[in-house]
Parts: C-alpha cells; sequence; structure tokens
C-alpha cells in the first residue's frame, strides 16, 4: 500500500484527496525529497530486490521537480551535491562488495574476474545508442506522468521495457561470447582426475531444492532484522547450490555448501563490475540476460551513469 501510495502521490501530487497543507508545499520543504527533485532516489531503484530500501520517507512530486529546475536554473538552489554524496556512498559500498568477491575467488578465477570487464565486454556503439534511447524516454515518461497523459505513459513504458529487454539481450550475446572465449582456455571440469576412468552415472540430488529453501528463507530472516553481509552471505550460497551439477552421492550437510562449493564443481566464477553480481562463464544466455535485465543490475547502471554525470557538472 505505501509504494502504491507513493505512485499516485507522484502521479497525482499529495494533495490528490484536498489536503490543504499540500497546496502550500514548497520544493525546499524538509519533507521534500531532495535526491527525488535531482533526478534519482535509490529508493526507488531497488524494490523488490536485497538492496530494497523500503518506500522513501520524504514527498515525491513533479510538480515540484518542476518547480526545483526552474529555481536551478536560474540558481537560486541546487541538490546535485547532496545527490552525488549519496549514490557515491552506494557505490563505494557496492565496490567494496566486488574487491570481497575477487578475494572469495582463488588465485586463477579473481585474475580472470579482473581480466573480463563486464561493463567493458557489453559496451558498444549499439548499446551505448539504446541507452541513450532508454534514457531519453525516461524523460518522455516523467513529463506524460507530468501532465497526466495517462494513455502515452503507458505506451512509453512499454517501449522502454522492449528497449531494456533487446539491450539485455545484445548484453547477455556479447558477455557469452567472452566467456566462451575464455572457457576454452579453461581444462575441462575435472577432466585430469577422471581421465581413463568410467563415468558414474549422474543423479539429481532430492535434497538442492531444499537447501536452497533454506538459506533464501535465512536471508530474507537476516534481511529483516538489518544485518546486510549475512543475508547477502546467504543469497550467495543458494546461488551457489543452483549451480551445482547432478551429483554422485546424495548430500547429507547443507551447512557446508558455500559460494566457494562453486569452485569445487569447476563453476568458474566471474564477478560483474556494475553491481557485484557472480556470473559463471558456463551460465547461458538466458541466464545472463536476465541479470542485465534485472533491477539490481539496472540500478547500479543508473546510480554510476548518474554519478559520471555529477562529476562532469560540478
Amino acid at each position: 500500500m505505501d509504494a502504491l501510495r507513493k505512485q499516485l502521490d507522484v502521479l497525482m501530487g499529495a494533495n490528490r484527496n484536498g489536503d490543504a497543507q499540500e497546496v502550500t508545499r514548497k520544493y525546499y520543504d524538509r519533507d521534500v525529497c531532495r535526491l527525488f527533485l535531482a533526478g534519482l532516489c535509490p529508493h526507488e531503484l531497488f524494490q523488490l530486490t536485497k538492496m530494497d530500501k523500503g518506500p522513501c520517507p520524504k514527498v515525491h512530486s513533479l510538480q515540484l521537480r518542476k518547480e526545483y529546475e526552474d529555481a536551478k536554473a536560474k540558481g537560486v538552489d541546487n541538490y546535485d551535491r547532496d545527490l552525488e554524496d549519496n549514490i557515491d556512498r552506494l557505490i563505494v559500498e557496492c565496490d567494496r562488495k566486488i574487491e570481497r568477491a575477487l578475494k572469495r575467488l582463488d588465485e586463477e578465477d579473481a585474475k580472470a574476474a579482473v581480466a573480463i570487464s563486464v561493463s567493458e565486454v557489453t559496451l558498444t556503439p549499439e548499446i551505448d545508442e539504446m541507452s541513450k534511447q532508454i534514457k531519453e524516454k525516461l524523460h518522455e515518461l516523467d513529463q506524460f506522468d507530468l501532465e497526466g497523459k495517462t494513455d502515452m505513459k503507458m505506451r512509453v513504458q512499454e517501449e522502454i521495457e522492449e528497449l531494456r529487454t533487446q539491450r539485455a539481450d545484445k548484453q547477455s550475446m556479447l558477455l557469452l561470447d567472452a566467456f566462451n572465449k575464455d572457457r576454452a582456455s579453461l581444462p575441462q571440469p575435472m577432466a585430469n582426475a577422471l581421465q581413463g576412468a568410467p563415468m558414474p552415472a549422474a543423479v539429481p540430488d532430492p535434497h538442492i531444492q531444499e537447501m536452497i529453501n533454506e538459506k533464501l528463507k535465512k536471508a530474507e530472516e537476516l534481511g529483516e532484522q538489518g544485518m546486510v553481509d549475512e543475508a547477502q552471505k546467504a543469497l550467495e550460497e543458494a546461488e551457489a547450490l543452483k549451480k551445482l551439477p547432478a551429483r554422485q552421492e546424495p548430500v547429507l550437510d547443507s551447512s557446508k555448501y558455500t559460494a566457494a562449493d562453486v569452485r569445487i564443481t569447476d563453476q568458474k566464477l566471474r564477478v560483474c563490475d556494475i553491481c557485484g553480481a557472480f556470473l559463471s562463464v558456463y551460465d547461458s544466455d538466458r541466464r545472463l540476460a536476465d541479470h542485465f535485465g534485472g533491477k539490481l543490475h539496472l540500478g547500479y547502471m543508473l546510480i554510476r551513469e548518474k554519478l559520471v554525470e555529477l562529476q562532469v557538472l560540478l
């Protein structure tokens, strides 16, 4: 309900029910979100992800944003520094997570993870042009929101989603091609150990899904308690279990499985240098596309782009 109320506030104004207080609200009031006025509120980026910050406690209003932009153009106010400081902290935190992730990989994997920059591999003139189109469409979306043109807003939303899907598909194929070259240089999983020996029949382990569910439940509970690092670790353990192939023996103890088990099963990991997620050189194009189109990756991509934009302006 809070999220829905926020959306209605942005679209119609917090005074949609005739609140007299809203009539006199100004963009510089303390209960108005300065980050939203400056162009981007992190509370909106990571909804329903492990980085969900919950609804923003302050007012988001497109009308007030327009008033702020008019004042900014006249040199009256400028909240860019507030936004830069806020998203810079988020990026520093993400970069620390990436650094910790690289340290958890073995030396060989870490070198490869650094060698393959996801952002560089997936940046081409075509991708860059699509990103510019998406940014333009987002501006159109805000304008139609402000003008109350619901039909036009819905049409632009569909166009944005289509462009994001196309971009994610193209990015996944670019990264998959890089992974294929990377994988070609790697020894086949356990090839040396099993050379000349008959390969036992692999059977699905009936406990894997149960273990995954336990890890996800634990991550949710830790997240609710504010234990972010512990919740992140539980999520990574769940992801590691998802990557486990069919096993030769039944699993006896789920507590023994961590993200490190991905290396044991020769799932060579790489780290996304944009959002910090683990990727495997054995991931399919569909899985990679889901990553590039995911809210977490898109959110970090937006704040990194916004930070560069602000640093140029300031």
